[in-house]
């Protein structure tokens, strides 16, 4: 099973559990939260106290974990305190500090086939207690689910403000696991999260749109940044080209995790065509199963930094095939690296790729429009290079400094919130009172 399987079987169980529980104090007058902890807005040394709570963080890399990295860079120069609370690394292995901050981790279980998926067991009065120790003036839910849905419980009893980052469309997932019946299960979670939670932050308009048509309030877009010097067209390498492609052949690649949601097996329909070779980065647990269905491909498997950026850059075309981005990181690298992007209309594609500027945005599901959009690009050199030269200049601006300084802002204005909040618990009662 891979990431997204192992989330919605957990969500699943402890859904099940939450709905029972609910059922049983909502309407009781001696249960509720009551804030025990309220944050400083002026610390001595100016900076504030950031506690981050990820799902996952290295030594796995993905897009949760890229972002989370960023952000702890851009509080290190603020000069922030922070404290990352995250699951056990399989074999133990994970770092346990990154730029100034220190990172806890909790007992968490593997997921069988796929094996760097770790889901945290840890409860409420673990991470209470982790939280009053460390005292921070907010707390940054990253792509919350499991762990995060621990930790929102606990801020809202300690009363301490959230800002929680939706950044994976993991009930979506649940269809091509065989798991149909459990996406309004899942979908209850992402709400029950993010209603908690002071502040939301989604990474594109069709994610805000998502959840507030879920019913999900204080929803705000945060998108991402992209480091537009590691990523840049002057990295082509013209040595990777000539061993992918020693005919000359278009070079169509994609970057990404290799699993079921990702619909990698898409890119089969361009495997084989005369002029084209196919590049596949990534890994995950259908790798096997792809490989054996596009024997022509080349399969690098996981690439980072500047290996990963050379690559990029000497793709001719970037195409992303999965229907589930919230954002999609990998085609904002492409855009910067001046590769020109074919993808699906929905999700956060729509707000990366200006459609016949720098590249194409097909009807989700519709592979026959994935051909074709790709072999315009094939069969027209100059095409290719002016939406390239457009791509580059559309993400241009779009840096992480001043992404990260926005999320601090937003940071600030909920800490500002709580501080006008009196001391008694009445906001806590009627957010209850409400729900029952």
């Amino acid at each position: 099973m891979e990431q997204a399987r192992a989330h919605c079987a957990t969500a699943v169980d402890s859904a099940h559990f939450d709905a029972r529980h609910d059922s049983a104090t909502k309407n009781s007058p001696d249960v509720f939260p009551v804030p025990r902890h309220r944050q400083r807005t002026d610390r001595d040394n100016g900076g504030m106290k950031v506690a981050l709570v990820a799902e996952t963080f290295l030594p796995h890399a993905n897009g949760v974990t890229h972002s989370l990295l960023r952000v702890l860079e851009h509080l290190a120069r603020r000069g922030d305190e922070a404290l990352v609370i995250a699951p056990e690394a399989r074999h133990h292995n994970g770092p346990l500090r990154y730029e100034q901050a220190d990172i806890t981790r909790l007992p968490a279980m593997g997921w069988p086939g796929y094996r760097d998926v770790r889901i945290s067991v840890s409860g409420v009065g673990r991470m209470s207690r982790l939280l009053e120790d460390f005292a921070p003036d907010v707390v940054h839910l990253a792509s919350p689910f499991v762990l995060g849905w621990t930790a929102v419980r606990a801020c809202t009893e300690l009363g301490i403000p959230t800002v929680a980052v939706y950044q994976t469309e993991v009930p979506s997932y649940a269809k091509g696991y065989n798991a149909a019946w459990g996406e309004p299960i899942l979908w209850n979670r992402v709400r029950n999260i993010h209603d908690r939670a002071d502040l939301t932050l989604a990474p594109s308009t069709s994610a805000v749109r998502q959840l507030e048509q879920l019913g999900v309030e204080r929803v705000r877009l945060w998108p991402r940044g992209v480091d537009s010097t590691r990523f840049h067209p002057s990295r082509t390498s013209p040595g990777r080209r000539l061993t992918w492609a020693p005919g000359g052949e278009v070079v169509v690649g994609y970057v990404g995790r290799l699993a079921s949601e990702k619909r990698v097996e898409d890119l089969a329909r361009l495997a084989g065509v005369p002029g084209i070779t196919v590049v596949i980065v990534g890994d995950g647990p259908s790798r096997p199963r792809l490989e054996a269905l596009m024997p022509d491909a080349v399969f690098t498997g996981f690439l980072a930094g500047d290996d990963l950026a050379s690559t990029v850059a000497s793709f001719d075309i970037f195409v992303h095939c999965g229907e589930h981005e919230t954002f999609c990181q990998a085609i904002q690298e492409a855009l910067a690296s001046g590769v020109p992007v074919v993808a699906p209309r929905r999700g956060g594609p729509v707000d990366l790729v200006d459609h016949g500027q720098t590249g194409y945005l097909y009807p989700p599901g519709e592979l026959g429009a994935m051909v074709a959009a790709v072999m315009m690009l094939t069969q027209d050199p100059d095409k290719r290079a002016r939406f390239g030269a457009d791509a580059r200049a559309s993400v241009a601006d779009r840096t992480w400094d001043t992404v990260c300084a926005a999320l601090v802002g937003h940071y600030e204005q909920v800490i500002r919130d709580h501080a006008c909040v009196p001391d008694a618990p009445s906001d806590d009662l009627q957010r209850w009172a409400a729900r029952s």
